[in-house]
């Protein structure tokens, strides 16, 4: 069939299921915005910033599990997706992101907006190292073999954000070409354990007298959770789950233990630094998740004997000694383990045994530490009090979506979550601004459900624009944003490393006063519910009746902002240098770098 290359990447996404297409148009991708006229197989979504469509499109994979394609124009609008790109490389979503250039004639000219010095149109040298593949279509015979590759990259293995650079004219120009089914291009199924290695696996955690569990994000992106559940409860393993795994296990679960990290639990910390065998399913140790290899502050790896299980084998052995590596799907590998269990052995009656009482008293413990928070009523309200109002206002399987800071810690911390696919947070690039197009990708995945954006002022601000998509879209989000006049978490983390006297310039202040604006009126602006409350009983009526508005809404509490009731306690350790100026801090910082693994 002839097909423009507009064409060609419009009839590419049907056949590979792709419904959306976000971004906004512009002269680099008129020839493919033309091509959507009168199509109603793939429908574009207008947002106001190109960030903020990849952030979309994050969200929406990982509660659908279909990739979205992004679109942009020439130059600033490619450029303005690369925190998106590098947050989705980080976390491994799979994203298509299209972006318009120059006619292929023209390259090198400096036609507007072309980026051309060191090389010619080479916005892609931008984008080549934070996605997993990059591709320029310089003729439009040659579109259909790179976006088959591209969605084939972008799908397999461990998965993650692609390129691909349209020139004008590519998109405009027309050829005879062959259009294949995906089932065609793309491999399909798993990739399998070595069954001697999953039997090791399983003997070793079987017979491990403190056996803990480690679920990362990739058990999430796997689908494997019932696997992992059913490993536990075989096995009698407490479990803990990474800020990305948040999920995987029902944290109202016996054997859940909630988190280890700098930000974990004391609990998932103390029961992962004494396991004797560790299984960690689809988790990559990033410095937060091991506080900073601090020896016994997360993990002692040794002594604990560790089991490592990623479908990336460059993760396995990278920051600890594996006992056994077993490069493949996470789910294939825990139903491998289980199957041989089955086999060999019972299931243990971990019920009655002691390690499943001191599960317990640690889990407790933390609770209780938490509770006095959570059902303060000092005013402003507590973030931990405010957290506590969602979580009990909430369906079991509604979602909530955060960015990094304090409430992405402390809902991390405190918040029972139940169900995978309901925890949605920006993982390893820990990225500011990403909450309020997110929330939008998962409603537009999940139209049935609850989905809340829990999200500080300081975020809030960076991509306030897209409540206008919200609303042009009536993707009924609520918004939650948490007003403390600053980039807090910021400065709590200065006061707790460096004093509370050497806290600067993360908050907002005009002659030494908190200056925010009134972000409820903001949000009315853009056409939205919105009520501005401060005391802890206000929370649940306000989230009732933005819920009951069926609009997008906005609820902004002002929180207390005073150190240290602004955050929540660091239950590991983070390696955040000292200036050495600081000699009595230093010198602590020093002494507790030496006992990094």
């Amino acid at each position: 069939m002839k097909l423009t290359g507009g064409q060609i990447v419009v009839e590419t996404l049907v056949r590979e299921g792709v419904p959306y297409l976000v971004g906004i148009p512009g002269h680099g991708t008129l020839g493919l915005s033309d091509a959507l006229i009168g199509e109603d197989r793939v429908h574009a979504i207008q947002v106001r910033h190109e960030q903020a469509a990849v952030h979309l499109a994050d969200a929406y994979y990982r509660v659908a599990g279909v990739p979205l394609a992004v679109f942009t124009s020439i130059g600033p609008g490619a450029m303005n997706t690369v925190i998106g790109v590098a947050s989705c490389y980080v976390d491994s979503i799979p994203v298509l992101v299209l972006t318009g250039n120059s006619h292929t004639h023209m390259a090198g000219r400096g036609v507007l907006q072309e980026i051309e010095r060191a090389a010619d149109a080479n916005s892609l040298a931008v984008l080549a190292p934070i996605a997993k593949r990059t591709w320029r279509a310089d003729r439009v015979d040659r579109l259909p073999r790179i976006l088959r590759r591209a969605f084939a990259e972008m799908l397999t293995g461990r998965r993650g954000p692609v390129a691909v650079d349209l020139p004008m004219d590519v998109q405009c120009d027309a050829a005879e070409v062959e259009l294949l089914e995906p089932v065609e291009y793309r491999a399909a199924g798993r990739c399998l354990p070595d069954q001697d290695l999953a039997a090791r696996a399983a003997t070793m955690l079987y017979s491990a007298e403190r056996p803990v569990i480690l679920a990362g994000g990739g058990v999430i992106s796997g689908r494997a959770w019932a696997g992992l559940r059913a490993v536990a409860e075989y096995t009698g393993a407490a479990v803990i789950t990474t800020m990305m795994g948040k999920g995987a296990f029902p944290e109202d679960h016996p054997l859940s233990t909630m988190h280890a990290g700098s930000k974990g639990t004391t609990c998932g910390n103390r029961l992962a630094a004494r396991a004797d065998v560790l299984l960690a399913v689809g988790a990559r140790f990033a410095d937060e998740t091991a506080s900073s290899y601090r020896a016994g502050a997360s993990f002692a790896i040794p002594p604990t004997r560790l089991i490592h299980v990623d479908v990336d084998p460059t993760e396995i052995g990278k920051n600890y000694p594996a006992a056994v590596g077993i490069a493949a799907d996470a789910g294939a590998t825990l139903e491998a383990m289980l199957a041989w269990l089955r086999e060999h052995h019972p299931p243990k009656g971990y019920a009655a045994s002691a390690y499943f009482r001191e599960v317990q008293q640690e889990r407790e413990a933390w609770l209780s530490a938490v509770r006095e928070q959570a059902t303060s009523d000092h005013v402003p309200v507590t973030i931990s009090r405010l957290i506590a109002e969602v979580r009990g206002l909430l369906e079991r399987d509604a979602i909530v979506v955060t960015s990094s800071g304090n409430l992405q810690a402390q809902w991390f911390q405190e918040a029972p979550v139940y169900e995978p696919g309901t925890n949605l947070t920006a993982g390893g690039f820990s990225t500011m601004g990403w909450t309020v197009p997110a929330a939008l990708g998962a409603r537009l995945a999940a139209p049935g459900r609850q989905v809340v954006g829990l999200v500080g002022d300081g975020d809030f601000l960076m991509t306030v624009q897209e409540l206008a998509t919200a609303v042009q879209y009536n993707l009924p989000v609520v918004y939650i944003v948490a007003n403390n006049a600053g980039w807090i978490a910021i400065r709590d983390l200065q006061a707790a490393v460096y004093g509370p006297d050497r806290a600067q310039g993360a908050e907002f202040l005009r002659q030494g006063e908190p200056l925010s604006p009134d972000l409820a009126a903001v949000a009315r602006g853009f056409g939205c519910h919105a009520e501005r409350i401060a005391r802890p009983d206000e929370v649940r009526p306000a989230l009732e009746r933005a819920f009951a508005s069926g609009r997008p809404a906005v609820v902004e509490v002002l929180v207390e902002r005073t150190y240290p009731l602004s955050g929540s306690p660091a239950t590991g350790w983070w390696d955040v240098p000292v200036p050495a100026y600081l000699e009595e801090q230093r010198s602590r910082y020093e002494r507790e770098r030496l006992e990094e693994q």
